[in-house]
């Protein structure tokens, strides 16, 4: 098992664990759906403050992997420790602790909020149910955290339907830092957007992450983009994690048959469409 580098600020304790500890522990994941094995033995450590990224095609199981760590489907078999404690469990203290370590940012946004609700009441709920304060302590804070992560008072009155993608993606991830998590789960959270502003919202990760100290775990196809945002990562194949380690070593020279390809199917001067094609059937064939 390897863990993603550790990065410079201290670990938080504010919500359990110990500094030098991993925030978040997989350990043997399994998610079959009926005869199908999603994942499959599936393991890594992050440490406090750093990123990991998880890589591969659909079907790869990457993303039924960040829906386990979410909450958002049980795991046949296998651990989550979130600050050292199991969260695998339906319990409700179970369901709020990890909330309150870990939250997830999508693909697209949209769906997660709720069509009636301003902004600024979506970025509260979080708060007015996992902490203690007054509605102006609240207030305060979706001020603050607008401002953080570059969207106006304006923007905040705003229904979801009102804001472009870019600032939708903004608001979730104002939302998900409400309660000040551990973790943070992105899967695909850049995918949906133009590459300009992607950009820009992989700047305002990679800056939140230098200021506050959180982790996180980021799901993607995109080798570009894991190679921006991540300090290690997995890649992921029928379920399975193939190649492990330092993003950009893993990016420079991989080891496994299936990261080069990857590497090799992204278009390039010189680029040979019909080697690709013949190194996936070879690799399929030697399933």
């Amino acid at each position: 098992m390897t863990s993603a580098n550790e990065a410079a600020e201290p670990a938080r304790t504010d919500a359990g664990g110990a500094p030098g500890e991993p925030v978040l522990s997989v350990s043997s994941l399994v998610k079959r759906f009926g005869a199908v094995t999603a994942v499959d033995g599936v393991g890594f450590e992050l440490m406090p403050g750093a990123s990991l990224g998880i890589v591969g095609e659909s079907g790869s199981g990457k993303t039924t992997t960040a829906r386990i760590l979410a909450g958002l489907d049980a795991p046949t078999s296998g651990t989550v420790l979130l600050a050292g404690e199991p969260v695998t469990g339906r319990s409700r203290r179970d369901r709020l602790r990890r909330a309150r370590l870990l939250q997830m940012i999508f693909q697209d946004p949209y769906g997660s909020f709720d069509p009636r609700q301003t902004i600024a009441e979506s970025i509260a709920e979080p708060m007015r149910l996992h902490l203690p304060g007054t509605v102006k302590d609240r207030r305060d804070r979706v001020a603050e955290l607008l401002d953080q992560v570059g969207l106006s008072a304006r923007a905040g009155g705003s229904l979801p339907r009102d804001l472009s993608g870019g600032q939708r993606q903004r608001a979730a991830i104002a939302r998900a830092l409400g309660i000040r998590p551990r973790v943070l789960v992105l899967d695909e959270a850049v995918a949906a957007l133009d590459v300009s502003i992607q950009a820009q919202i992989l700047t305002l990760l990679d800056e939140l992450r230098r200021d506050t100290g959180i982790a996180y775990v980021f799901v993607s196809h995109d080798l570009a983009v894991v190679r921006h945002i991540t300090d290690t990562a997995v890649v992921m194949r029928h379920g399975r994690i193939v190649e492990r380690g330092a993003t950009e070593t893993i990016l420079r020279d991989p080891r496994h048959p299936y990261t080069r390809l990857l590497l090799d199917s992204i278009p390039a001067p010189g680029w040979d469409l019909d080697r690709v094609a013949r190194d996936r059937r070879v690799l399929d064939q030697a399933r």
